[in-house]
């Protein structure tokens, strides 16, 4: 007999996401700290569209958005001179934009909605020691007033971050190395007249190669900035490597910190306007090293977020990227702790998310070192690329076939929000993300004829069995048709959108799994591939 399902061993966004996922699905779980309380650091500011898209799929949308700051675009400065803005652009059809939020303000919300579904975190409470076997996990913690305490559980999530006890007892390869940049990193005012909501970076560059450095981004507050720059000498940490040699983070108590006399020198050489920094809340060194880790977990044991992957922190890819590990994670988790998941279910987390760990970690390196003017995409699909909204998985185990006769977004794809959806008894438009808020796989069954939409009800039913319960449905109607045609909740496409954006056939099924991805793509809705593809997913 098993003490917890899960055990999530860490309390940042990563493992705040997992445990608010697992618990919202009734699993029971336990989050643990190492800290006594939140750090007051905003170490991860950049909150990526795709992570706002997960934050309304989780039912947080709301808070995040009365909290964040839009991030507008990015002034940029050469030697004093300005150079060409850059403004963050996305289709009109993206739901939200780019925003900046410290990590002590993330991680308050995310307690928050663990809050709410009955989870809390155990501060001041570390993981020891593990061991599994085929049926558990034996994990040995040291608490808060001393002494230890044995558990079991059925499965053990690392959300530890770059130094992970979880890594390091499965034995995981992390490989990479440590750049030889540093960078002091402080939480300043500033009392200049640069336009609100948009990035600073300022270079001095001498023989084409860039030798000093001020990088700025927007917080909540009047003309607050977290700010990084090239750390002085009399503040490096260089050679003075972590026990166990993974060179990565803020620097915390060891050692000397920044000042504001720090700062404000940086600002008088590089700062495109004159200006004084006032009221410093906060202030260290970051160390950078890139690496991922040779698989995201092994039996029973898994890893996310920085236990996984580190790397230069370009772009803000770290904390977004861990969010979607354990966003992928966390439903795959719930339906093996019912003992619902299929065979290859929790092997697909490490087929389709450690893929995208080793493509942000090449990219953000090369983005380090030559800078992200150098991306050879076209600036449309690189701006699609940094919010996070290109993330796929065509080809995993566990989604369908891409379909080449489909127009739209192909199983593997991220789900698009599409507007114009309207109720029977609404009287207002709704977004299809409304209809997958806080939901488990969403079955979307669209008609254009009355005939097509005859056997939806059967339809639904049977892929809800064959889910086990874990499945929502819905039939999308085009304008024309009578909501009466179907029993099953039924919303009428009636700008056309769903049709346009999903490139929807009549009589078509398509099913979002509960990260956002389609999973199958099926016509007719009621042919052979959906109970298929759902007895794949969840077993006989």
């Amino acid at each position: 007999m098993v003490d917890v399902d899960v055990l999530v061993a860490g309390a940042g966004p990563v493992g705040l996401t997992a445990a608010s996922e697992l618990r919202r699905r009734g699993v029971s779980c336990r989050v643990v700290d190492r800290l006594p309380a939140r750090l007051p650091y905003a170490r991860a500011v950049g909150v990526q569209p795709r992570t706002l898209e997960i934050w309304d799929r989780m039912g947080m949308i709301r808070e995040a958005l009365e909290t964040a700051v839009p991030l507008k675009g990015q002034l940029l400065y050469v030697n004093g001179e300005e150079g060409p803005r850059i403004d963050l652009e996305l289709p009109p059809e993206v739901p939200y934009g780019f925003a900046a939020l410290p990590q002590y303000e993330t991680e308050r919300l995310l307690e928050d909605l663990l809050r709410r579904w009955g989870g809390h975190v155990e501060r001041d409470t570390e993981l020891v020691s593990f061991e599994q076997d085929s049926e558990e996990v034996r994990i040995v913690l040291s608490l808060p007033a001393g002494g230890t305490e044995e558990l079991t559980a059925r499965y053990l999530v690392g959300c530890d971050g770059a130094h992970s006890v979880v890594r390091k007892g499965l034995g995981l390869s992390f490989e990479g190395a440590a750049l030889p940049d540093e960078y002091m990193l402080g939480d300043v005012e500033v009392d200049w007249d640069l336009p609100a909501g948009y990035g600073i970076r300022a270079s001095r560059v001498v023989d084409g190669h860039t030798d000093d450095l001020l990088v700025c981004i927007p917080l909540p507050g009047d003309r607050r900035y977290r700010m990084s720059m090239a750390t002085p000498p009399e503040l490096s940490r260089a050679g003075r490597e972590d026990a166990d040699g993974v060179a990565h983070g803020l620097s915390g108590e060891h050692g000397p910190v920044p000042g504001i006399e720090h700062i404000q020198a940086v600002l008088d050489r590089l700062s495109p306007r004159p200006t004084t920094a006032s009221s410093l809340r906060w202030s260290s060194v970051f160390r950078i090293s890139h690496r991922i880790v040779g698989r995201y977990g092994r039996g029973r044991v898994f890893v996310a977020g920085d236990a996984a992957h580190i790397h230069p922190p370009t772009g803000a890819q770290g904390m977004n990227t861990g969010v979607q590990d354990a966003f992928n994670l966390a439903w795959k988790l719930a339906a093996a702790a019912r003992g619902r998941a299929g065979a290859g279910l929790l092997e697909s987390y490490d087929a389709e998310r450690r893929p995208v760990g080793e493509e942000v970690v090449a990219r953000t390196l090369r983005h380090a070192r030559s800078g992200i003017q150098a991306d050879p995409d076209d600036p449309g699909t690189m701006m699609l690329r940094e919010a996070q909204l290109l993330v796929g998985y065509r080809g995993s185990a566990v989604v369908g076939p891409d379909g080449s006769a489909c127009d739209g977004p192909a199983p593997g794809d991220r789900a698009p929000d599409c507007g114009g959806l309207r109720y029977a008894l609404g009287t207002f438009p709704v977004r299809l993300f409304t209809l997958l808020r806080e939901r488990e796989h969403t079955l979307l069954l669209y008609a254009d004829h009355e005939d097509q939409a005859a056997s939806f009800d059967d339809v639904a039913a049977a892929a809800a069995r064959a889910a086990h319960g874990m499945l929502n449905a819905c039939a999308v109607l085009a304008p024309k048709l009578r909501a009466s045609v179907v029993r099953l909740p039924a919303v009428h496409d009636s700008l056309d959108e769903f049709r346009r954006m999903y490139g929807a056939r009549g009589g078509e099924a398509v099913l979002v799994r509960p990260d956002g991805h389609l999973g199958l793509r099926a016509t007719p809705a009621g042919g052979t591939e959906l109970p298929a593809h759902l007895e794949m997913l969840f077993g006989p």
